[in-house]
Formats: C-alpha cells, sequence, structure tokens
C-alpha cells in the first residue's frame, strides 16, 4: 500500500516498528547494526503480507456482542447536543468482536457513538489487541461525530423536541459551532491580557468542539442521502473546518461535487438490506463509481451493521461489482488511515510505521483465503496454524 509491491520481499521489525522493507534479494546486503538481534523469523514465502486492515467507521465494543441493552453504550439519546462524551469511557475492551477482528486481519478499528444526536461525540481510533482501552488507543480523539436526516429526526420526534425536521439539525449544529467560535474567541483574548479580558466559564461541550473549530479533528458526518452530505459540506465551509461524510450512499449520485470539494469518503456498510428510506439507493456498486472518479474511497462495516470480521468481504464485494482491486485493498489500509487522520502511524507496510502486518494464505479479495498471522506493534496476536487468540 506504499510505493511499491515486493514479489519476494522482507520486513525489518524492531520495538514494535517497521526498521527497514525492501526486495528479498538485498536482504544479504542489510545492515543490521549491532542494535538489533533477529529474535524471530517469520517464512512467509508464497504468501500474501499485507498492512493490518482498518475500519474507518465502526462501533466495535460500543454494542458489545450478543449483549443488548447492558452492553450498548453508543447513543445518548436524552440531549441532541453531547459532543463531550468520549467512546473510550464506552467501549467494552473484551468484546468478542475485538477477537474476531484481529483473526480477520483487522488491527486498526476507529470506533465511536452511533447517530441518534446531531453531535453524539468523539469517535477513538483503536488497536485491536491490549489489555485495556488505554493501552489499545492509537489516537483520541480521532473525530467527532455527527448526524443528519433520518436518525436525529427520528430519534428527537418521538420525543416531541427539536429536532424534527433537518432544518432543526442544520441550526442545532450551526448553534453550537457558532458558540464554539464565541467560546474560543473569549479564550485566546483572555489569554492575551488576562488583565483585560475574562476568563470564560468552564464548558465541556465547548471544549470538545473546539477540536473542531481548531482543526484538530475532523466532523464525522453520518450522511446517507445527496441532500444531507451536501448540507454537511455547507456548514463545514461556513464554519472552515474539516469534514468526512460517512456512509455517503447517495454519494455516487454526487460523485462530481465530492471531487470538487475534496472531502473524505467513508463508505458502508455495503452489505445490508435496504432497511429504512435512505437506503433506498443504496448500491454495492457505489465504491467503483466513486474510486473510478478519482474520490479514494474508505470502505467500511459499520460494525455491528455489518460484522467487523467482513471489513475485506466487503471490499471484495465491490471489486466483483466493479472496483479495482488495488483501489480495493488501499480502502481498508492507507485511504482509512488517511481519511481518520492516522496515515502517520498505519496503513501501509513503511518505514516507521507501526509494524501492523497481516499474512494471507491467498489474496485477501479470495474467500477461501486464511488470515495466517495478524501481528499488531510487532507481536503476533493471532495465528492461525495453533488457532491461539492471545
Amino acid at each position: 500500500m506504499d510505493s511499491k509491491d515486493f514479489d519476494c520481499g522482507y520486513i525489518l521489525v524492531e520495538n514494535g516498528k517497521i526498521k527497514d522493507i525492501g526486495s528479498m534479494d538485498k536482504f544479504n546486503e542489510l545492515k543490521l547494526g549491532d542494535s538489533c538481534s533477529i529474535k524471530t523469523v517469520i517464512d512467509a514465502q508464497n504468501n500474501y503480507v499485507l498492512p493490518g486492515f482498518i475500519d474507518a467507521h465502526c462501533h466495535v465494543g460500543m454494542w458489545e456482542d450478543s449483549v443488548g441493552f447492558e452492553g450498548d453504550d453508543g447513543n445518548e439519546m436524552t440531549d441532541p447536543v453531547t459532543p463531550h462524551l468520549r467512546a473510550i469511557d464506552g467501549v467494552y475492551h473484551m468484546d468478542r468482536a475485538f477477537i474476531e477482528a484481529r483473526e480477520a486481519g483487522v488491527t486498526t478499528v476507529v470506533t465511536g457513538p452511533g447517530s441518534a444526536n446531531v453531535l453524539g461525540g468523539q469517535f477513538t481510533a483503536l488497536k485491536t489487541y491490549g489489555r485495556s482501552v488505554d493501552e489499545m488507543i492509537l489516537k483520541d480523539p480521532v473525530a467527532l461525530k455527527a448526524a443528519f436526516g433520518e436518525n436525529p429526526k427520528t430519534v428527537y420526534n418521538e420525543k416531541r423536541q427539536t429536532p424534527m425536521t433537518r432544518m432543526a439539525t442544520a441550526a442545532l449544529l450551526r448553534e453550537s459551532l457558532a458558540k464554539a467560535k464565541e467560546y474560543k474567541k473569549m479564550l485566546d483574548d483572555y489569554n492575551d491580557d488576562p488583565e483585560e479580558n475574562d476568563k470564560p466559564e468552564y464548558d465541556i461541550k465547548m471544549e470538545a468542539l473546539l477540536k473542531i473549530i481548531n482543526k484538530e479533528v475532523p466532523l464525522k458526518s453520518h450522511a446517507h442521502r445527496a441532500d444531507d452530505i451536501l448540507t454537511a459540506i455547507r456548514i463545514a465551509k461556513e464554519f472552515d473546518i474539516k469534514v468526512t461524510i460517512e456512509h455517503c450512499t447517495e454519494g455516487y449520485m454526487i460523485k462530481e461535487l465530492l471531487l470538487e470539494e475534496g472531502v473524505g469518503v467513508c463508505l458502508g456498510p455495503l452489505l445490508t438490506d435496504r432497511s429504512k428510506i435512505e437506503l433506498r439507493n443504496q448500491s454495492i456498486k457505489s465504491p467503483a463509481l466513486l474510486s473510478n472518479a478519482g474520490i479514494e474511497v474508505a470502505i467500511t462495516t459499520d460494525h455491528p451493521c455489518v460484522p467487523i470480521q467482513h471489513l475485506s468481504l466487503s471490499a471484495a464485494m465491490a471489486v466483483k461489482a466493479g472496483m479495482d482491486e488495488k483501489k480495493a485493498l488501499q480502502s481498508i489500509t492507507i485511504n482509512a488511515a488517511k481519511v481518520t487522520g492516522i496515515e502517520d502511524r498505519v496503513g501501509s507496510l513503511s518505514v516507521g510505521k507501526d509494524a501492523d502486518i497481516v499474512i494471507f494464505d491467498g489474496s485477501p479479495l479470495d474467500l477461501k483465503a486464511n488470515v495466517l498471522t495478524t501481528i499488531i506493534n510487532g507481536v503476533p496476536v493471532y495465528e492461525r496454524e495453533n488457532n491461539e487468540k492471545l
């Protein structure tokens, strides 16, 4: 997923990072250095070696496997504006889904709150192995969740409160962003001249939104319909903030506009029925149509909508529907890393990046292919040979 593929290559890992990578015929010339002692050699001859897969939008650990209400911690449906909620406080790190992710070669999940609220909270990027959420964190927060269209409308219509329309959803978002800009101005004025300006009273919601206003993270915008996608882009331009489009179901219908705006696209889930009105134009051809138009697509499962272990299957089905194979692999590796702002750590087999590596016995886009070994931070965390779930 970097600049070059190797038909026969090597990867040298040290201290959890990729130290060197290249063609095997040059390995004997490699100066390992006194500090490097090779303790483990994995012979992956005749297999496929790729960077660990990344799901750029899911809810792993937020909706626990087979639990029900007790394990459903993704939507705080009591207030439409909850940007201060943090996924790391809701993720169950011992959820079976993390094991199944590792078994399928998924080494990073970008997980967080659902789409009940206009502003639902902060997403986090986690490795799929660790003794605690705190040990699994790759980047936190990685984005702040917003939702447009049917979901917040449905939730708050039942409560007979705002927002019950798309207008109200947009208005609440604008109001929150405007307040955050004013909060930032008051903080800046105070820091510039504390004698002449009062420090604003601490506001946990505004503190969370500062990350958006300061462009530290994007607004991860749930939007299926074309009009909702364009509303998200419109508001992002108004407030000069970064935005990514999540789900993007009707994005292929406005692909030229998406390309012009240069927004990141997290596309999926692809393997579901058209369970609601906003999905009536869902098409498995969407990844091909968007990528062929020049848009870098990240394919997602939206777990548990599609179980996390079917991330590569989602990419394979996109190929069957016309997507280029290399682009499909990029959609669950480097593209997923780029759209979530973690490409400095993961997404490709590159010197200096985390040693998150997966070995297949065939093409990962082949349904019959198996994951042989999954490595996270240089440590094997799954090995098919003895089926140990480490």
